[in-house]
């Protein structure tokens, strides 16, 4: 046996080995991945002064505190010890079901077979990433696309190759191209409201797109946790609802339509792929919240979730006609911003010479933030862009927030 010494980090070591040029502590993954510019900026918005457009929050004002109550207390009386058990990977099979026909009603004709209840949508994208990427493996993605995607993705050590992108998404004529120099594992996509620009991808260039999947044997991740926030124009069918060849996975959540702290949402997929998907959930968390997955279903299936939706739909629109207004009352020249028929977001480009990061680093000194539009490429682009949620700022903190913002930029 060696002799021991004790390590920096406290962990006893052989003195061979302390002498020696150990191996990293870490897998080699940990060197790509980088932490979220928008959980840091978390830490200074907790700040009740601080006016922020950072976080993608919903409004918090706006949760049904009431209904989820009484769906809680509904789930504990009838058969709670049911509820607090460990329960089956494939998720709650009521749910499942309740899935399954709110899916015909967006357009996708899936049973309750097809569904995997999950932790959120996000693990659905760290799920995918698994049952996918090997180190090396390419994914093609919107430029720019969302962040914490890039993060689940660069786990798994994935390359990244942007699709060409224009005002209305990505362009799905460039796209075989692509297949054919890099063969890509996936296309990740987000058609309704993107995170970060709030872009809608026309209902043409989805079902070009589920052609091409088809014809190239190309698999679409389809990530759709905005598309029940619409508060203006017409509701476009996923591009799962032009997959006629099993090639489109469809994942969403019911994090904005009741609240994000219940963790539940879920994936939509072929048959071989469910399966993949199903036994790499029980190796991650065994299953979803059993009481979560409980309590969402009696809310939604007790009294009128719809006309929450409702609500919150008119609270959005409502807030991004401030944030525009006041963005075209108080912005200098030189820069430009989207305007989304729903989600949380818009999306500012600046002059070419702008540094966004730069911009924060003043804009928190006077007590409002943004998302640098840097974190939302997988390179060193987006520089001069910025990423602001109106979502969860009232009409009066929007205004505020945005003729700060707006000064800063004037003095530029």
């Amino acid at each position: 046996m060696h002799p021991e010494s004790v390590g920096p980090d406290g962990w006893r070591v052989s003195r061979w080995t302390a002498m020696s040029n150990p191996p990293s502590r870490f897998a080699r993954r940990m060197q790509q991945l980088r932490p979220s510019t928008i959980r840091e900026i978390l830490k200074v918005t907790a700040q009740p002064e601080v006016i922020s457009f950072a976080g993608g929050l919903p409004a918090p004002e706006l949760f049904p505190v009431e209904a989820v109550s009484r769906a809680a207390q509904a789930v504990l009386a009838d058969g709670g010890s049911n509820a607090l058990q460990y329960s089956e990977s494939e998720g709650y099979g009521p749910l499942r079901e309740w899935i399954a026909t709110e899916m015909a009603r967006r357009g996708v004709r899936a049973s309750a077979q097809d569904v995997l209840v999950t932790t959120g949508s996000q693990q659905v994208l760290d799920l995918a990433g698994k049952a996918f990427l090997d180190p090396g493996d390419v994914v093609l993605t919107e430029n720019p696309t969302y962040l914490a995607a890039i993060q689940a993705f660069q786990a798994m050590e994935a390359r990244f190759v942007p699709v060409p992108t224009d005002a209305i998404g990505l362009v799905p004529e460039e796209i075989p191209a692509l297949i054919a120099q890099h063969r890509p594992k996936f296309l990740y996509t987000i058609p309704n409201f993107q995170n970060p620009t709030g872009v809608t991808l026309p209902a043409d260039r989805r079902e070009k797109l589920a052609r091409i999947a088809a014809e190239h044997g190309l698999t679409i991740l389809e990530d759709d946790p905005y598309g029940q926030l619409r508060y203006r124009g017409s509701d476009v069918p996923p591009v799962k609802h032009w997959d006629t060849a099993g090639r489109v996975l469809y994942a969403s959540t019911f994090s904005k339509i009741i609240a994000p702290g219940l963790r539940t949402g879920w994936v939509v997929a072929p048959h071989e792929v469910f399966l993949k998907l199903l036994m790499l959930k029980q190796a991650s968390d065994l299953h979803t919240s059993s009481f979560d997955q409980r309590v969402a279903h009696v809310y939604l299936t007790s009294g009128d979730p719809m006309a929450h939706v409702a609500k919150i739909r008119a609270a959005y629109g409502e807030r991004f006609g401030v944030m525009d207004a006041a963005l075209r009352e108080e912005m200098p020249k030189g820069f430009s911003w989207t305007h989304p028929e729903g989600g949380m977001f818009l999306w500012i480009t600046g002059p070419k010479e702008l540094d966004a990061l730069a911009l924060l680093e003043k804009a928190v000194q006077r007590k409002v933030a943004f998302v640098p539009g840097r974190d939302f490429f997988p390179g060193d682009a987006g520089r001069n862009y910025l990423r602001l949620n109106f979502s969860n700022s009232t009409p009066e903190r929007i205004r505020e927030g945005v003729h700060r913002l707006a000064a800063l930029c004037r003095e530029r």
